[in-house]
């Protein structure tokens, strides 16, 4: 059982400033925090939390929150509301069995898991939450995401930036860019969106039936699917100006689709963008990067590998998260962490690591066994 700081029913709810490198996003809105405390929940916000996405410590205080110094946050939380996984700066400061609901995205990251499992820390990740065979927390972003790809993709095209200098929109008499989008869920169509509203030639290919045929009736014919095998893959990359990582298995690591080998057949100047890197990444050459140095270059080919990337537009990213997390922050806090995992299958789905044990199978499969 989480040890709790809980009087009556009331729960103390944390919500730190991101450290992760350019993220200025924050676990709260003021509204968020104003419906906690009317269902008569302490919240501490550390100081500054929401400034990069706007919102001021006033607001926060004027919704009856707590703004407190960094270590209040974390040493008198029951339950820390974030946006990214803990950074290895905060392992120090995050207190034994308590929980955590946050993007956690653990199967790259097994320092990090041995350390939850060591401090026997309940890890509660969004991008796990199932609600009717959808992730409704992990769809937000994925939006965003999928939607700022074929964007920064193209920004990258330029010559100056590395890119093959091909204008992804072309202009009357020459070609237009040509994307290929591996994937069709959330990310994946709202990628092949853009890029087809931008006039580029666009390819999805997807393992998923269902998601292929969502995207030839949505497009009515003007983005081309494909399911997934190697050849396919081959054959559309060959001539591709770029490629979107768009694959998910939730809490498990990405699978490779695209190898090395597959990477030196490409055109000079291509643009990879692997939307997939927080769980590993779907092409090998792939690496987590990071808003202030988001690209590097392997075999003449751009990787754009930036593992927040809705972190570069923080107001739209933190209004669109707390619409989808506060619901559940409200359920975690009004039940009691142990008892809303206990009624609750959407919390038990998001269950990630649990008095010293990893709790969901993907992740498990991914990490293999673990001493403590």
């Amino acid at each position: 059982m989480l040890e709790s700081n809980q009087e009556d029913g009331a729960m103390i709810i944390g919500v730190p400033k991101e450290i992760k490198t350019e993220e200025f996003r924050v676990g709260l809105t003021p509204v968020g925090v104003r419906e906690l405390v009317k269902d008569h929940h302490r919240v501490m916000i550390e100081t500054r939390a929401g400034e990069g996405s706007g919102f001021a410590d006033e607001e926060y205080s004027k919704a009856g929150g707590e703004i407190v110094p960094r270590d209040s946050v974390f040493s008198q939380a029951d339950l820390l509301v974030k946006v990214k996984e803990p950074q290895s700066q905060e392992f120090d400061l995050l207190r034994e069995s308590r929980a955590i609901f946050t993007y956690l995205h653990l199967a790259p990251n097994r320092a990090l898991v041995e350390f939850m499992l060591r401090k026997k820390i309940t890890g509660l990740a969004y991008e796990t939450l199932e609600r009717d065979g959808r992730l409704p927390l992990l769809a937000p972003m994925s939006e965003i995401a999928g939607r700022m790809a074929p964007l920064m993709a193209a920004f990258y095209l330029q010559k100056f930036k590395g890119g093959s200098g091909v204008l992804p929109t072309g202009v009357s008499g020459v070609r237009p860019a040509k994307t290929v989008v591996l994937g069709a869920g959330v990310v994946g169509s709202n990628a092949a969106r853009v890029a087809t509203g931008l006039g580029m030639e666009t390819v999805v290919i997807s393992r998923d039936p269902a998601g292929l045929l969502r995207i030839d009736e949505l497009f009515k014919g003007r983005v081309r699917t494909l399911p997934v095998t190697a050849h396919a893959i081959e054959e559309e990359i060959v001539d591709a100006d770029i490629i979107i990582g768009a694959v998910l298995v939730p809490g498990g690591r990405t699978p490779i689709l695209v190898t090395r080998d597959m990477l030196r057949t490409m055109k000079r100047g291509s643009v990879i963008v692997d939307v997939a890197v927080d769980q590993g990444g779907c092409v090998e050459t792939s690496h987590p990067t990071t808003h202030d140095d988001p690209v590097f270059e392997v075999d003449g080919i751009v990787h754009y590998c930036v593992a927040n990337m809705p972190g570069a537009y923080p107001r739209t990213s933190t209004l669109a998260l707390t619409n989808t997390t506060l619901p559940y922050v409200k359920l975690l806090a009004n039940k009691g962490i142990d008892k809303a995992i206990a009624e609750s299958a959407e919390i038990r789905s998001s269950l990630n690591t649990y008095q010293g044990r990893i709790m969901n199978k993907a992740l498990a499969e991914t990490i293999g066994s673990i001493a403590i």
